[in-house]
């Protein structure tokens, strides 16, 4: 039972054509709490959400679903998903974490995050919405981080509405064309490249920063 509710979740935008013919208006519910549950949870970054995103904009294209509902309704979830994971992250704390797990939590390391976040951290919280995995974690890191939650929630909303209109808005306007659709999964790899090159942009400057504190 539980392999196949996991297989169905991390699948789900391969069934959300059907899902819409069986469950109608509920669908937004779902898709509601599908983004909503892998911005907000550590534990659930395998959750599909750029090819879903993508996926909602191509039906609505198709008259299946709302295009204007689709931006609001999951715009509102990815930021109050970012959110829940900030504060959750801020629950934890970097003194908690490194008392509990000392030898993954240096004292060192905790406090560099804390400066690193202090000077990148809205930068990195709008590049991490646009890469699977790393926008899971980066609003953790910002809670544990010590970000303040007002700057926090400024770049979440942007990286947020930015996220989900690029992907939504791609997907009505792109993702019907026969090309798009019969070659989905280059597509999607094409986007994870442009990506790639933010994140080795953003990992660089990472890297430079941690380096030069190193030597201090």
């Amino acid at each position: 039972m539980l392999p196949d509710l996991l297989n169905f979740l991390v699948h789900i935008d391969r069934y959300l054509e059907a899902l819409i013919g069986q469950y109608g208006l509920w669908v937004y519910m779902i898709l509601f709490l599908v983004i909503f549950v892998e911005t907000g949870l550590v534990v659930t970054p395998f959750l599909p959400g750029d090819s879903l995103l993508f996926i909602t904009g191509a039906l609505a294209a198709r008259g299946l679903l709302s295009v204007e509902m689709l931006c609001l309704l999951l715009t509102v979830a990815a930021i109050t998903g970012d959110s829940l994971n900030y504060w959750i992250g801020k629950s934890c704390g970097m003194n908690l974490l490194y008392e509990k797990y000392p030898t993954l939590f240096k004292k060192n390391y905790c406090d560099l995050t804390c400066r690193f976040y202090e000077k990148y951290g809205g930068a990195t919280i709008v590049v991490a919405r646009f890469v699977p995995y790393l926008r899971t974690f980066a609003p953790f890191l910002a809670g544990v981080g010590t970000m303040e939650y007002r700057r926090f929630l400024a770049y979440n909303a942007s990286g947020g509405i930015a996220w989900i209109l690029v992907f939504v808005l791609g997907g009505y306007f792109f993702g019907n064309i026969p090309l798009v659709a019969e070659h989905f999964d280059l597509v999607m790899y094409a986007v994870a490249g442009i990506t790639l090159v933010a994140i080795l942009s953003m990992v660089s400057g990472v890297i430079h920063y941690f380096r030069q504190k190193g030597s201090c």
